[in-house]
C-alpha cells in the first residue's frame, strides 16, 4: 500500500491508494453524524443521507440516481454516530463522472419538501423494521442507556415524533453548522494515477469557499451501571451486557480488540460460541462487539436463547468474563488468538471497498491510516499480562450493565 494525499485550499483532503483493478471505489466522508444533532433534530443526520439524493439544482431525483446506476455503478451512503459517507463503486473510466456527481450532491442538493416528506415515510418503515427485530433494536436501546442523556446514546434513525418536525430549513441549517470542509475527506481505491485524480478533484471541488470550524462535542462521563428487564411480545429472550470502553485514539484499543475477538468475534471457536453453543446448545447466535468513538467507546456481548435457558446462558457469559480476569493466557493461547485476528484483518483488506471505507474513516478522524504491517506489530507486541490487566479493568463485574428483552407470558 502506498497512500498518496493532497489537500485543497478550502480544506478538503484527498487520499488515494492505486490498485490495478478493473473496478474502483470512491467515497466522500463528512465528520458529522447523529451525536452532532440538537435535541430538536434527532434523526436529521440519517434523514440527510436519504434526502441528499433527491434532487440538485440541475438534476431531479431520477437523474441523480441514473447518473451512475445506468453505467452499472453502485451508489450508496451510510450514517453513523460521528460520520456520514456517500460512496460509489464503478468501472475505472467513470472517475470523472462519479466525482462530478458527488460534487453536485454535496454542494447543490435542494432537499425538496415533497421528497423530504416522502423519505420520512421510508425512514418510518425502517424504524418499524427495527422494532420488529428485537435482536437489532436491543443494541440501540442498550447504547441509549449506557450513554444516558448524552448525544452518543441517540439511535441513528430518530423517532417518528422527532422526524415529523424536520423540514428543508432544518436540514440546510444542520449542514451549514456541521459540514466543515476541513472535516471532509475524499478517499479512493482504484486504477487511476494520482496526478489525474488530483486534477479531477480540483476541477470539481476547489471552487467551494473555505468552511473551517472547530469540532465541539460534549465529552461523555457519568456512566452508571444498570440491570433492566423489558417485557415484549417475542418468543426468545434477548440479552445484551457491556460497559464503556476505550476511545479511537487510545492505543489500548488494540489489546481490547484482541480480547473482544477471542471472546465473541466472528470465529466459530470464540470462547462464547464454544461455551454457549457448542458445549451447551443454548444459543443459535451470540457475539461480542467493540466500538471506538472519537472520545469514548463501548464493548457489549449479545445472545438470544429460549427463556428456559436464560439464567444458565447468562451465568456462562459471566463465567467467561471472569476467566479472562483470573486466568492468564498461555504463550500458545496468546499466539493463536494473535494469528486469528491478523488473518481476519488480512482477509478484510481483500475487499477493496472495505479498504476504501476504512481509509476514509481513519483519515477523517486521525489524518492517517495505520498500515497492515503497523497493526500486525501492535497485535504481536500484546502480552498476556496486558490482556489480563485490561480484562480486569473493563470487565469489572460490578460495572457491567445488562438489558434483557423477555417474552410476555401468555
Amino acid at each position: 500500500m502506498n497512500l498518496q494525499t493532497f489537500t485543497l485550499p478550502n480544506g478538503i483532503r484527498l487520499v488515494h491508494d492505486f490498485i490495478p483493478n478493473q473496478v474502483s471505489h470512491c467515497g466522500i466522508f463528512i465528520n458529522a453524524g447523529t451525536r452532532d444533532e440538537a435535541d430538536t433534530e434527532h434523526g436529521i443526520a440519517h434523514l440527510i443521507e436519504h434526502t441528499i439524493f433527491k434532487g440538485t439544482e440541475k438534476r431531479n431525483v431520477f437523474q441523480v440516481l441514473n447518473r451512475l446506476e445506468n453505467i452499472g455503478a453502485d451508489l450508496n451512503a451510510y450514517t453513523e454516530k460521528e460520520d456520514t459517507c456517500i460512496y460509489a463503486t464503478f468501472l475505472n473510466q467513470y472517475y470523472d463522472r462519479t466525482l462530478e456527481l458527488f460534487q453536485d450532491i454535496f454542494f447543490h442538493s435542494i432537499f425538496p419538501e415533497k421528497e423530504i416528506e416522502k423519505e420520512k415515510q421510508v425512514v418510518f418503515d425502517e424504524i418499524r423494521s427495527y422494532q420488529d427485530t428485537p435482536a437489532e433494536q436491543i443494541f440501540d436501546d442498550f447504547e441509549d442507556l449506557v450513554f444516558a442523556g448524552h448525544p452518543l446514546g441517540k439511535n441513528i434513525l430518530g423517532s417518528k415524533k422527532s422526524l415529523k418536525k424536520i423540514s428543508g430549513i432544518e436540514i440546510r441549517n444542520f449542514i451549514r453548522r456541521n459540514y466543515h470542509l476541513d472535516q471532509v475527506v475524499i478517499a479512493s481505491v482504484g486504477n487511476i494515477h494520482f496526478s489525474r485524480l488530483v486534477k479531477i478533484v480540483t476541477k470539481y471541488f476547489s471552487d467551494a469557499p473555505e468552511r473551517f470550524d472547530s469540532i465541539s462535542r460534549e465529552p461523555f462521563f457519568g456512566y452508571k451501571p444498570f440491570s433492566l428487564i423489558q417485557k415484549k411480545k417475542i418468543f426468545q429472550v434477548h440479552c445484551i451486557l457491556g460497559v464503556p470502553a476505550y476511545p479511537f485514539h487510545d492505543l489500548r484499543r488494540f489489546p481490547l480488540a484482541l480480547l473482544n475477538n477471542m471472546l465473541g468475534g466472528p470465529i466459530l471457536n470464540s470462547r462464547l460460541s464454544l461455551a454457549l453453543r457448542e458445549r451447551n446448545g443454548l444459543t443459535y447466535y451470540n457475539e461480542s462487539n467493540y466500538t471506538a468513538y472519537s472520545d469514548a467507546g463501548i464493548i457489549h456481548i449479545y445472545f438470544g436463547t429460549d427463556p428456559v435457558y436464560y439464567d444458565k446462558a447468562l451465568a456462562i457469559v459471566y463465567k467467561e468474563l471472569q476467566r479472562l480476569r483470573v486466568q492468564k493466557l498461555t504463550p500458545i493461547q496468546l499466539h493463536t488468538i494473535q494469528k486469528q485476528l491478523i488473518g481476519q484483518l488480512a482477509i478484510s483488506q481483500e475487499s477493496f471497498l472495505s479498504l476504501m471505507l476504512a481509509i476514509g474513516k481513519n483519515y477523517l478522524f486521525q489524518n492517517r491510516f495505520d498500515s497492515f504491517e503497523f497493526i500486525v506489530k501492535k497485535i504481536e507486541s500484546i502480552t498476556a499480562v496486558e490482556l489480563q490487566d485490561i480484562a480486569n479493568e473493563i470487565f469489572d463485574l460490578p460495572k457491567i450493565s445488562t438489558l434483557t428483552f423477555q417474552p410476555i407470558k401468555a
